[in-house]
């Protein structure tokens, strides 16, 4: 009940974060349904049913990330330093947390639900063109794996959201967040650096054996048809995703420390210490930033082309859920440079109390992202180059 009463009286950024947590829990559960409908019509290709969910988890990875990253700005919010203050501990309010978490995410499972039947004909208007297809229109579904299937995506996102802010410090009476970056985020931010280059690596090496020894002739799979991906080539590019979301923080830090050293100026100092500070925090989300460009890269590498007729090749159900992944991750982004912008405050104010030019510090934003487009870029490129290189030769 608080949960909800927290939720009707929250600011309109709060409402947006939590429409788009909706939006993308209602993406992720249409795409769910559809691998059922599918996998129902279609019961010989028990094969081809299992990659689809293999893919979905992909959409799912970056809702949850996007419904976490909604929990973390809400969490440092006028009502929470309130509740902190009232005596509401960090598990408690990690739970209160979950549950608006767990909330939005019922709604946009309901939404898809309602969006799925209705475009399968169920809900007595007749099935849209090939729903026969693409959503398995006129075979019935078990209502258990229905509701199995919609539960996953509030299980997920609720429990990240209670794991991430149950580790993280409530807010002060003083108005800082608890970013729970202390001196041991830098440390662990390079210690995870050889960790995600390992699992990089594995992650193509996996994806270029298994792409060389699965579609007959060594062609590529076709798009839009998930019968011939092979599930190594798909583990790989998860092995992929996660070695880049370990290693950016890493490489986060490195470069704000390069552009920190010598003999600075004010201009390169802020940014190469903030770089530095905020390196766990803001190179999770530039890592899956990273990975999506790399499949973009490697998916316009293979196949090629533009334009209406290349996107349809992909299948409609592809393409939402690479919509959907980009737009889970560039939001997730937005919000999380939001949110350091906030926790900034006071620092900024301190600055300009002493008279730091208010085009200084626009400057150094400018610079940091300057810096961190020329680490993302490369290394998408380096990544997609290296995925594709096996399957072009």
């Amino acid at each position: 009940m608080l949960a909800l009463r927290l939720a009707r009286g929250a600011r309109p950024a709060a409402q947006t974060r939590r429409l788009a947590v909706a939006a993308a829990s209602a993406g992720v559960g249409f795409l769910l349904l559809s691998s059922l409908g599918q996998a129902a019509a279609h019961p010989a290709g028990a094969g081809a049913s299992a990659v689809r969910l293999l893919w979905c988890a992909l959409p799912l990875a970056a809702a949850v990330q996007l419904a976490v990253a909604a929990a973390r700005a809400d969490h440092g919010t006028e009502p929470r330093r309130n509740l902190y203050a009232a005596g509401f501990g960090p598990a408690r309010l990690a739970l209160l947390a979950a549950t608006s978490t767990v909330v939005s995410c019922v709604l946009g499972g309901a939404g898809a639900a309602l969006v799925f039947l209705l475009l399968r004909g169920d809900l007595g208007l007749p099935a849209v063109p090939g729903a026969e297809e693409a959503l398995g229109a006129g075979v019935p579904l078990p209502f258990p794996a229905v509701l199995t299937l919609l539960t996953v995506v509030p299980a997920a996102a609720g429990a990240a959201t209670a794991l991430a802010l149950r580790l993280r410090p409530g807010p002060t009476e003083h108005g800082d967040h608890g970013t729970g970056h202390g001196p041991a985020g830098p440390r662990s931010a390079l210690q995870a650096l050889p960790w995600g280059v390992a699992l990089t690596a594995a992650g193509l090496a996996l994806g270029s054996y298994t792409g060389r020894a699965g579609p007959p002739g060594g062609e590529p799979p076709l798009p839009g048809h998930l019968d011939g991906i092979p599930p190594g080539a798909v583990a790989g590019w998860a092995l992929v995703a996660v070695g880049l979301v370990t290693a950016l923080p890493g490489l986060t830090h490195l470069s704000g420390r390069l552009l920190a050293a010598g003999r600075p100026g004010a201009l390169r100092l802020l940014a190469g210490r903030f770089l530095q500070a905020e390196a766990e925090r803001i190179g999770r989300p530039l890592g899956v930033l990273c990975a999506v460009a790399a499949g973009a890269l490697a998916a316009d590498r293979l196949y090629g082309g533009s334009g209406p007729a290349a996107v349809a090749s992909f299948g409609p159900l592809l393409v939402l859920g690479a919509a959907l992944v980009v737009a889970c991750v560039t939001l997730t982004v937005v919000i999380t440079a939001l949110e350091s912008r906030a926790e900034r405050a006071g620092t900024t104010d301190a600055l300009l109390h002493i008279g730091a030019p208010v085009a200084l510090l626009r400057r150094a934003v400018a610079l940091r992202a300057v810096v961190m487009t020329a680490v993302v870029a490369p290394v998408s490129w380096a990544v997609a180059t290296l995925a594709t290189l096996p399957l072009l030769s």
